[in-house]
């Protein structure tokens, strides 16, 4: 602790609070917040509850974010204040309280910078998350059934509301698909990482021979459609099937053709929808999460695009990505950062954060190997 150098610590923290400051834009965090509370306290708000629920949200999230911003300012300067006051009293049990704020605080500014990464036109968002099984068989459909699982307790560790849209059960176990929305500022820019192909390494628990078992499941992520989008879709282009909700060995759990299968017919993307109550408001959830993956295809477009202009980035997000290995040893490993940690059973309880900020730190780099090229 005698070698702590807390005037260069201290020095370090505020150059990182004040480049993260600088991204974070007070200035305009502050009139986005007082235009917000503006609407919020209109009294034809509430005259549509889709719309005030997202204004309400984005003013809890900016007024949080300045809030965080503020809070972590004093922080630092009561580090300070505790280290003089430690010095003048040779009290080193205030010394002690300095190093451990000091580590908090260094905790807390790594988080925030990860958030200033998240600066692309759709990052802001709310998610819808779609996973498939791979190859594998029924190892593969329990495989995504855990992927679900991690990805909603992750959801549920950070206080964000989930809703499943689609789920289609495998015939003995698992799932053949997935789909789900994120409903939380920036979630579509924090989970977008965790697109692509997962693997699953363990003893089978479905093989009396118990075998090793490699299997394979894949995770898309897109943004939430919003109003203002310009993605009209000519009902020409699109097919609509109508069936019966089914839930798990296809046992019947709905008597009326309520479920609801989009095909846009140019793009060949389809979209499933069955747990509303409704076909009516299964119809509208298939068109929401299609017209959210047509915007998601025409920014991959552009970013194609861009990076013909650029030349070859090394990464590819379609590929194997992270791989869970069960057996013959405990290790979950992401193949794009490196990143790897010991305890599969947390990761799928969605101790996640990890894997999801180097993910994020290693896109921004990404992204600036580009601009640099």
């Amino acid at each position: 602790m005698a070698s702590l150098d807390f005037p260069a610590e201290l020095s370090a923290l505020r150059s990182t609070f004040a480049s993260i400051e600088a991204v974070s834009d007070v200035d305009a965090l502050k009139r986005d917040i007082a235009a917000l509370s503006e609407q919020a306290v209109a009294p034809d708000l509430w005259d549509d509850p889709a719309a005030a629920q997202k204004i309400t949200s984005r003013l809890s999230h900016k007024q949080s974010a300045l809030e965080r911003l503020e809070k972590l300012h004093g922080r630092i300067d009561d580090i300070e204040i505790m280290v003089q006051l430690a010095d003048e009293e040779d009290d080193p049990e205030t010394l002690e309280l300095a190093v451990e704020e000091l580590n908090e605080v260094k905790k807390a500014l790594s988080e925030l910078e990860i958030q200033t990464l998240l600066a692309g036109e759709y990052d802001e968002r709310e998610a819808v998350v779609t996973i498939r099984s791979g190859a594998g068989g029924v190892d593969a459909a329990d495989f995504a059934e855990m992927l679900m699982r991690m990805y909603l307790r992750w959801a549920e560790r950070h206080g964000y509301a989930t809703s499943v849209l689609d789920t289609s059960y495998a015939e003995e176990a698992g799932l053949k698909s997935a789909t789900f929305e994120i409903k939380a500022p920036y979630a579509f820019g924090t989970l977008s990482v965790e697109a692509g192909t997962h693997r699953l390494v363990r003893i089978s628990p479905f093989d009396n021979q118990g075998r090793r078992q490699t299997s394979f499941a894949a995770v898309e992520v897109i943004p939430l459609i919003e109003q203002d989008d310009s993605i009209e879709i000519p009902e020409s282009e699109i097919k609509v099937d109508v069936f019966r909700s089914s839930g798990p060995g296809g046992q019947s759990v709905n008597t009326t053709d309520s479920a609801v299968r989009m095909t846009h017919i140019p793009t060949g993307i389809v979209v499933s929808m069955q747990n509303e109550k409704s076909q009516l408001q299964n119809r509208a959830a298939a068109l929401r999460v299609l017209q959210s993956r047509l915007l998601l295809v025409r920014q991959q477009e552009q970013d194609a695009k861009k990076k013909e202009l650029a030349g070859d980035v090394k990464a590819s997000w379609g590929d194997q990505m992270r791989s869970y290995v069960l057996n013959p040893y405990q290790m979950v490993k992401d193949l794009r950062t490196n990143h790897e940690e010991g305890n599969p059973s947390a990761i799928f309880d969605g101790a996640i954060d990890g894997f999801i900020d180097a993910g994020i730190r290693w896109r921004a780099d990404q992204r600036h190997a580009v601009a640099e090229a």
